[in-house]
């Protein structure tokens, strides 16, 4: 006899969907039987026709802990992530105070996060540089980046753009002396991607001008984080694994023109890969003009041409993932009454609609199969963060990770009724059809119809990357 058997779903893979029923036994997939199977299982959950994917990977969420509890934790954040349809969040090593940069950090924080995950979490270690002035900075931490990568982390992250003192900015030679350090390893090096002077001088222009509106401030904005900052940067990101041989991750790729960088690096041979995020696929800079301070994120969404232009990246498979880069803050960091496109926090509210937005943009907008979704979500991230194995695919013996979608279920943000810690959502009131009704870990449902499950609180496990 099974656990637990999901019936009558449509399994949807990167290359096709297929009727079967879900066999688990001890939180792994144990068969995947025929319709018309008689199979006996202590629990049935019935999909009633709709898709079922293997779990959503979001490889880039941003869960602040330690250190800035006060805008989210890993409790908050993954219970909305379950709600999703998210069952592993790969959480970056900032916000966080202090950030992920060595072991004594590692151990502290995980002690923190596993009395509380909902999901299953893997976790990006840090790289900091020495490019801040501050006598308080924190310098490189080139010396523990092998131990850091013994601890299991997923991925390592760095900031080519100006970040304060908790995550100190790289510059080229760490880049450099990173990636020689961990390529041995075949450890992946992520980095957001904006170049350093370019983003500081424009910024520094900007600010000074006088008596500007809030649109002109939110012009000056996206001005000064231009495709150009990105570009240059993943440029040179990309230049420095050419020069070493190893492998290199580009984070929220936001424009056709790096990702057009990224596609001829991949035709090159080099060992690059890239991800997007939903925002720069369905929204753009006329977005930021509506929302405001919400709707503040960097790299900025760009123009209609460019976000259309994006998704043929993602089609032909060189933007390989789709993360969430969830970035919540407190309410008050967001409020467009008492703070202007400079002083509101930069990174959005969006882990709890992370899968119903794509699959309304993907399915609904844009006519394309459920599969792509497998593919981006599922699939491509658990093999390019090393956890495919367990995580990622309908495979006998992997984790029995489950979402159960309706793909005609309406839904629509409400940022009031978020259970995200705060309730400031620049998606606030956005609709769309595609909505998960059940998510199932290791063979446990931990949330359905809208709700996470109390006793699912502190049931997510650390993963690794499988050897």
């Amino acid at each position: 006899m099974y656990d637990l058997i999901i019936k009558n779903g449509q399994l949807v893979t990167p290359d096709r969907i297929y009727k079967a029923d879900i066999a688990i036994k001890d939180g792994k997939y144990s068969a995947f039987l025929s319709p018309e199977s008689d199979a006996q299982a202590k629990e049935i959950i019935d999909a009633k026709g709709n898709y079922v994917f293997p779990g959503i990977i979001d490889c880039h969420a941003h869960m602040n802990e330690p250190g800035f509890e006060y805008r989210e934790d890993f409790e908050t954040g993954s219970r909305a992530a379950a709600v999703a349809g998210c069952t592993t969040l790969i959480d970056m090593p900032l916000n966080n105070n202090p950030s992920l940069m060595n072991k004594e950090i590692f151990d502290l924080k995980l002690g923190k996060i596993s009395r509380h995950a909902v999901v299953d979490y893997a976790l990006w270690g840090g790289i900091v540089g020495d490019y801040n002035d501050s006598p308080d900075s924190v310098k490189n931490n080139m010396n523990d980046l092998v131990e850091l990568h013994k601890c299991g982390v997923a991925a390592f992250k760095g900031f080519t753009c100006p970040n304060g003192d908790l995550f100190p900015t790289v510059n080229l030679g760490n880049i450099r002396k990173a990636l020689e350090i961990l390529k041995p390893y075949n450890a992946l090096c992520g980095f957001h991607c904006e170049e350093f002077g370019q983003v500081r001088e424009r910024e520094r222009e900007a600010k000074a001008k006088k008596d500007r509106t809030d649109k002109e401030k939110i012009r000056d904005f996206l001005d000064s984080h231009d495709v150009w900052t990105e570009y240059v940067a993943t440029k040179n990101v990309i230049d420095m694994a050419r020069a070493t041989g190893a492998r290199v991750h580009i984070c929220h790729v936001s424009h056709p023109m790096v990702a057009q960088v990224v596609k001829d690096a991949i035709y090159e041979g080099l060992a690059v890969t890239a991800e997007t995020c939903p925002h720069y696929l369905g929204f753009t800079e006329d977005f930021v003009f509506e929302k405001g301070a919400p709707a503040k994120c960097t790299p900025p969404m760009r123009k209609k041409e460019d976000m259309e232009k994006l998704w043929d990246y993602v089609l032909d498979g060189t933007l390989s993932c789709v993360g969430s880069d969830h970035s919540p803050a407190a309410d008050d960091e967001k409020d467009n009454n008492t703070k202007d496109i400079w002083h509101a926090w930069g990174g959005l509210n969006s882990i709890q609609f992370f899968l119903p937005m794509m699959f309304d943009m993907v399915v609904h907008k844009k006519g394309l199969s459920p599969t792509l979704i497998s593919k981006v979500m599922d699939y491509n991230p658990a093999k390019v963060f090393g956890l495919y194995g367990r995580k990622g695919a309908f495979e006998i013996g992997f984790d029995a990770d489950a979402v159960i979608l309706d793909p005609e279920k309406s839904w629509k943000c409400n940022q009031k009724e978020l259970l995200t810690k705060g309730h400031v959502s620049c998606f606030d009131k956005l609709e769309g059809k595609g909505t998960p009704i059940c998510t199932v870990i290791r063979g446990k449902i931990v949330a359905e119809n809208g709700m996470y499950k109390e006793d699912a609180i502190g049931y997510g496990e650390y993963i690794t990357p499988v050897k």
